[in-house]
């Protein structure tokens, strides 16, 4: 089989394409560029490209790039930035995978002839007996990635490959080491391409957006402290709130952009009984309403019991559900993926973002 890899110049990516070639398949290895602008951090680096060719040299694969910067930009940059203008809080990693690496890329790869794309997500991807394909959950628990990927229809999923799902962070770096891959104790990356340490998240949105003072109020509307840039803000956040020394934890209950105030409480009051999906996207059939799904609201947070209470239009377009936790949860912050697993937390059923 003639595979698409693609390298982001990590370990995990260098596995898979080093597992391909082991299997006998006609491997090629690619690395998207993606960011154009300053980058020391994620994968978008001068460094992480050359290590994915010097791993594809080390390999004995072809190595590519693909300049897919426009289409960054348009897709995750912009939406990202457009995001903290209106109070929300975006996930930039899930939709580079969304509009990236499962969509421009894998059209590439069909145009030039590719039978999969691979990358080196910590996930599997399994056939039920029904024929349908599942996204099912990496073997590390740890550092599983299925909540990233859930976005994956039929068509997607019967075209991906995770030659690493299967194997613990551990043996992935194992078999980098007895295969001695320059990326064999490679940091993994934690942070966002676009965003760089020395400036951070502060500095990249002020050189876009023009920042807003916002007044920090009780519930009773009282002013307890001020904000200078209300697009920083996000539900739950705790710091940064200028609240008087001595006074009891508070933490953002809500963000009114346009008004230009920060709602604070106690922690209780962020509890809530349901979750308003919207965007949402099933990998096949929905379930039925008054299902039992697992959910899963952060990269590495912990799957919560919850029903399917309500599908808002069309159950197989991309609208609006209702999610009733069986206990109550701390809201999720509008803007963040929400992903929906069978109730054994094994293979994800659908996913979209909290309104």
């Amino acid at each position: 089989m003639k595979v698409l890899v693609a390298m982001s110049g990590g370990v995990d990516s260098s596995v898979a394409a080093a597992e391909l070639r082991r299997e006998g398949h006609d491997v090629v290895g690619v690395t998207m560029r993606l960011w154009g602008g300053e980058s020391d951090t994620g994968c978008c680096s001068v460094s992480d490209v050359d290590d994915a060719r010097r791993v594809a040299q080390q390999l004995r694969i072809d190595h590519l790039v693909f300049n897919f910067s426009e289409e960054f930009n348009a897709t995750v940059v912009s939406p990202y930035v457009d995001a903290h203008r209106n109070g929300t809080t975006p996930n930039p990693c899930i939709e580079c995978n969304r509009h990236l690496k499962f969509d421009r890329l894998s059209q590439r790869a069909r145009l030039l002839g590719f039978d999969a794309v691979a990358t080196g997500h910590h996930a599997r991807i399994e056939r039920q007996p029904s024929g349908v394909w599942r996204v099912a959950r990496g073997a590390d628990t740890a550092k599983d990635q299925s909540y990233v990927v859930h976005m994956l229809d039929q068509k997607e999923l019967a075209y991906t490959l995770f030659p690493v799902g299967h194997l613990t962070k551990t043996q992935v770096r194992e078999r980098a080491s007895e295969l001695g891959l320059r990326t064999a104790s490679k940091p993994d990356s934690q942070d966002v391409c676009f965003i760089s340490k020395t400036g951070g998240r502060e500095t990249f949105l002020g050189h876009r957006i023009p920042f807003r003072r916002a007044r920090v109020v009780d519930e009773s509307g009282t002013e307890v402290g001020a904000v200078d840039a209300v697009e920083l803000v996000t539900i739950g956040q705790r710091r940064g709130l200028r609240l008087p020394g001595g006074s009891p934890k508070q933490f953002v209950l809500a963000v009114d952009v346009e008004a230009g105030t920060v709602v604070v409480g106690d922690e209780s009051r962020l509890a809530c009984d349901t979750v308003m999906v919207g965007n949402t996207r099933w990998s096949h059939e929905p379930p039925a309403l008054g299902a039992s799904v697992l959910v899963q609201t952060s990269a590495h947070g912990v799957a919560r019991e919850a029903v399917l209470e309500e599908i808002v239009g069309d159950a197989r377009a991309t609208n609006q559900v209702v999610l009733r936790w069986r206990e109550p949860q701390r809201r999720v912050a509008p803007g963040q993926s929400v992903v929906m697993y069978d109730d054994a937390d094994r293979v994800v059923l659908g996913g979209g973002i909290a309104l």
